[in-house]
């Protein structure tokens, strides 16, 4: 009969709800758990690995998915960061973020406004709002000259 230790429920129950890093799952549960079980928590958290309950492959996939339609890839990559990410797995992201950059860029731009600015502060205001989403100042001038090349 395999039982599973109170912290491994608790593990499968959140993983159940969305996917974690390993870093993420590791806070969640030693604030619940006792002190002394950080190495329980360990080994649980290297068996969910191995039995492939919990991916940070799959963790940055989620992220990266849900987050392009109001994020930049700038606000993505420094999220995965605060989440314990490794580079290799945000460098892998990468290069998939950045070929859609323009086209969420340009979305998120046109459901917020729907003409392009006509002062100045009105484009520093339309140039922030773009920045605090994540998405790097090439690609903001990119939307901004095409938003002035479609409204002519």
């Amino acid at each position: 009969m395999n039982t599973r230790s109170p912290i491994e429920i608790r593990a499968l129950r959140y993983l159940a709800q969305r996917e974690y890093s390993r870093r993420e799952l590791a806070q969640k549960l030693s604030a619940l758990s006792d002190s002394g079980a950080t190495e329980k928590l360990a080994e649980v958290l290297d068996k969910l690995e191995q039995q492939g309950f919990l991916s940070e492959r799959r963790m940055v996939e989620q992220v990266a998915r849900t987050r392009r339609s109001r994020f930049g890839s700038q606000r993505i990559v420094h999220e995965l960061k605060t989440k314990g990410i490794d580079g290799h797995l945000i460098d892998g992201i990468l290069p998939a973020l950045k070929e859609t950059e323009l086209e969420a860029a340009l979305t998120i731009w046109r459901k917020k406004y729907d003409h392009p600015p006509e002062t100045r502060e009105e484009r520093g205001k339309q140039i922030r709002f773009m920045m605090n989403r994540g998405f790097s100042m090439e690609t903001i001038q990119q939307v901004l000259s095409q938003a002035d090349e479609e409204s002519i």
